[in-house]
């Protein structure tokens, strides 16, 4: 009986790592569809999955010769921060049963607005990001590349 006992907590403990593994591989750094940012997506200590900005192509602003910031958030005490490590996806929670992740926002620099967001794998090195108001059907969805460039 003790056997079966140590054997079931094995099992759960098992499928807890694999599901955990599986919510983890969105982990690592993302080229948007664009080409023009890449976006590292992380694990928060609340569990919760975010993403900040890690890269852009043309990090200076011609129009001031200095680094971009977030000029078009409607919060005027946030339109000088930085776009470079501006956290665009928040909050992020895995779904086991849909295989994604769901739940979160994204933000989207260009036009100063949040949205709702849920992410999937395609493959290993293909995510697929669908920011949309309200219901899924009205949004549109970009995929993402794995930046695997070392």
């Amino acid at each position: 009986m003790k056997g079966l006992f140590t054997l079931s907590i094995l099992l759960l403990m098992g499928f807890s790592i694999m599901a955990q593994d599986a919510a983890d591989k969105i982990n690592g750094t993302w080229l948007n569809a664009a080409a023009t940012a890449k976006i590292q997506i992380y694990k928060t200590t609340s569990g919760h999955y975010a993403g900040k900005i890690c890269w852009i192509k043309e990090p200076i602003d011609p129009e001031t010769g200095k680094p971009k910031v977030d000029k078009r958030n409607p919060d005027k005490s946030k339109q000088t921060t930085p776009l470079l490590d501006l956290v665009i996806l928040k909050a992020f929670s895995y779904d086991r049963e849909s295989k994604g992740w769901q739940h979160g926002t994204i933000y989207d620099p260009k036009n100063g607005k949040d949205y709702s967001c849920k992410m999937e794998l395609a493959d290993d090195n293909s995510l697929k990001v669908r920011g949309y108001l309200g219901i899924s059907l009205l949004g549109r969805t970009e995929t993402w590349k794995r930046d695997i460039k070392k």
